[in-house]
């Protein structure tokens, strides 16, 4: 059998890969979009890990496995924050006007769900300590925890299907990934009560402070999008 470590890479991998696949339909409408992409692959690997740095690697340092912890560790919240900021700032640079977030909305959470059937696999991105019932999951110590992969895996199949309806109604084109950061900047601020995470301010931990940001950029984002939206009427379709 596969290890579940090694099922958890060629996962993550195959969620890289996905995405490259769905975007090369777009690509070949325009060259810029093939370095938009890998812009926002760039952005999102910096940025996962800057924002696990920032929210608990630091807190592992103690720790006798410290290294492997820093070195593997990675967020989604922080992800989404740097992929979003690296395709605007490519967009800049390589004079791109059209609108590219609808499809990320679409690779987006397609990515995410295969990450998380390899955290559910490899046994991290745990919920919190609960009494054991129907839908507790448990852990390698055979202890019953919150399934808070499966529900973000859950999350992200509905948010898809959201997406992909407002897709073939054509309803707010261009839209739907500040949609998307909106409504998981909102979930992950919630859910992150019910994770076995550390909390840095009071209760808050760090990724519930990115979560913010992710809410913050999504409704700025919408509201330019709103205003312009005379001349960003050609988004990806």
């Amino acid at each position: 059998m596969m290890p579940a470590s090694t099922a958890y890479g060629w996962l993550m991998l195959a969620g890289i890969f996905v995405s490259l696949a769905l975007w090369s339909r777009v690509a070949r409408r325009d060259e810029r979009l093939v370095f938009i992409y890998l812009a926002a692959l760039a952005g999102a690997l910096m940025g996962a890990k800057l924002v696990y740095l920032g929210a608990e690697g630091w807190l592992h340092w103690p720790d006798p496995d410290r290294w492997q912890q820093l070195a593997t560790g990675k967020s989604i919240v922080g992800g989404l924050l740097g992929g979003y900021a690296a395709v605007e700032i490519a967009k800049y640079f390589l004079s791109y006007p059209g609108g590219t977030g609808d499809w990320f909305a679409v690779v987006t959470p397609l990515g995410l769900m295969l990450g998380r059937v390899g955290c559910l696999l490899h046994g991290c991105c745990l919920g919190r300590v609960c009494t054991p019932a129907w839908f507790t999951l448990n852990d390698t110590h055979d202890i019953a925890r919150w399934p808070a992969a499966f529900v973000e895996l859950l999350f992200n199949a509905l948010m898809l299907a959201v997406v992909l309806a407002l897709r073939r109604a054509q309803i707010l084109p261009g839209q739907h990934f500040h949609i998307y950061l909106i409504a998981y900047g909102t979930f992950r601020f919630c859910h992150e009560f019910l994770r076995a995470t550390p909390p840095i301010i009071g209760s808050l931990s760090g990724y519930q402070l990115a979560a913010l940001g992710l809410i913050i950029l999504g409704v700025i984002g919408f509201r330019r999008r709103a205003i312009s939206a005379p001349l960003a009427q050609k988004p990806v379709i």
